[in-house]
């Protein structure tokens, strides 16, 4: 059924002329962008792991926070490594071998439920993500090829806004499979067999698919000058770190939603109810991704950037500065000014770079280790006397000013001082 939804949403799209490719490349860009669904559904479980690790094996917010540890750490040590491997077998055989990787790795939460070890669970996520990894460092550049470069950051966005909607959904089920009740902890171990299982059928299939219908062939160019480094280009050494610190203040909001939900001066609900909020702030990813999939027709990336991290930076002080529902929601409508980013990023990084493309978007991908190293921070300020679980999104709060930096001036390719946003 969610396969379904996002076949619809995409045909739409192609229809409407938003997307702007030609006819022979609509099926090859339908079938892409399915893999920003696949993601999508399973980074938004971590959010439902957390809450059910830290009651399964009575740990605090750090030690709960090793489950987005695990997995983003895999985007640092797997991102170049794949793009090399994606050079040499091409995007087609990439996206295959990034499937199965993932289909291995959720397979491997069965044995982790039966010996109720944490460290398996662990490696089972960086498995999955080390699968991702392929995964994205070939559909990003390849939607981005897939049509004119003045929109790339257009058909980027409708991408990324499957992602948000496997990402809004997907939570829900994954709450009532995993955060319902039960009368054992092996019972409890269990519960979460059915959802990774079931991800593990899903993946194996679209492999299936890839395996025998072909994409439009693109010519990967290979840099062999090793005097030309990639990361001279300032649009790309800026954006590495902009991207960094958007994964992780991305993931450090969602990760601790049903924990601060769960707050008594927040909003003192249970982990189960908690968590049907979850879709509220990926629901924000969804909505934006699509309306910004238009609006960046006709205004420029940079400038739609720079106003979202605005927006970013106010709702997360009325979180900090309030409590109550009040704190509930301005903290969950982050989600929306969090849509449009990474693929603006990402676009305005790569802008210009040629035949650099391929190994510029394995560094770039490289980038979501903040969402490892956030999530940590973030869990050990909350677990501090004197910082606590509310003050602890300082952290993501001050993400959001480099990144309006970013959107201000670092994306140009040469220093220039002036900060005017253009439409």
């Amino acid at each position: 059924m969610k396969q379904q939804l996002g076949i619809e949403v995409i045909d739409h799209y192609l229809s409407s002329g938003i997307i702007n490719i030609s006819d022979n490349k609509k099926i090859a860009f339908a079938l892409v962008t399915i893999l920003f669904l696949l993601w999508g559904s399973i980074v938004s479980l971590n959010d439902i792991l957390i809450p059910h690790f830290k009651k399964l094996f009575e740990m605090n917010y750090t030690e709960t926070m090793l489950v987005q540890f695990s997995f983003f750490g895999a985007y640092f040590l797997v991102s170049f490594p794949a793009s090399l491997i994606v050079e040499k077998i091409g995007y087609q055989k990439g996206i295959i071998v990034g499937l199965l990787i993932i289909c291995i790795g959720s397979l491997l939460f069965i044995p982790a439920s039966w010996l109720i070890s944490y460290p398996l669970f662990l490696f089972g996520l960086f498995a999955m993500a080390a699968g991702s990894v392929f995964l994205q460092v070939v559909a990003t550049p390849y939607i981005s090829i897939l049509g004119p470069t003045e929109t790339a950051s257009s058909r980027l966005n409708f991408a990324e806004g499957l992602t948000a909607l496997g990402a809004t959904f997907v939570p829900l089920i994954g709450a009532f499979l995993i955060l319902s009740s039960y009368n054992s902890l092996q019972e409890q171990a269990a519960k979460v067999q059915m959802p990774y299982g079931v991800i593990a059928v899903i993946a194996f299939l679209i492999a299936i698919v890839f395996i025998f219908v072909k994409l439009p062939a693109v010519e990967i160019k290979k840099n062999h000058d090793k005097k030309n480094n990639v990361l001279k280009f300032r649009q790309l050494r800026l954006g590495v770190i902009a991207l960094m610190l958007y994964v992780g203040a991305e993931v450090s909001v969602a990760s601790f939603i049903v924990i601060f939900l769960h707050e008594p001066n927040i909003a003192n609900l249970s982990y189960l109810t908690a968590a049907q909020y979850i879709p509220f702030y990926w629901g924000g990813l969804l909505i934006g991704r699509f309306i910004g999939a238009a609006i960046l027709q006709k205004v420029h990336a940079h400038t739609v950037l720079a106003w979202s991290a605005i927006a970013s930076l106010i709702l997360l002080g009325i979180t900090i500065f309030t409590s109550g529902y009040i704190a509930m929601w301005s903290m969950l409508g982050v989600g929306l000014f969090n849509s449009i980013m990474w693929p603006n990023i990402f676009s305005l990084a790569i802008d210009g770079l040629g035949e650099y493309r391929i190994k510029a978007s394995g560094i770039l991908v490289m980038a979501a280790v903040g969402g490892a190293i956030f999530p940590v921070l973030q869990g050990m300020l909350a677990d501090t006397r004197f910082v606590g679980l509310h003050l602890s999104y300082i952290l993501p709060f001050s993400c959001y000013i480099f990144i309006l930096y970013y959107a201000l001036n670092g994306f140009k390719p040469l220093m220039n001082r002036s900060f005017e946003l253009k439409t």
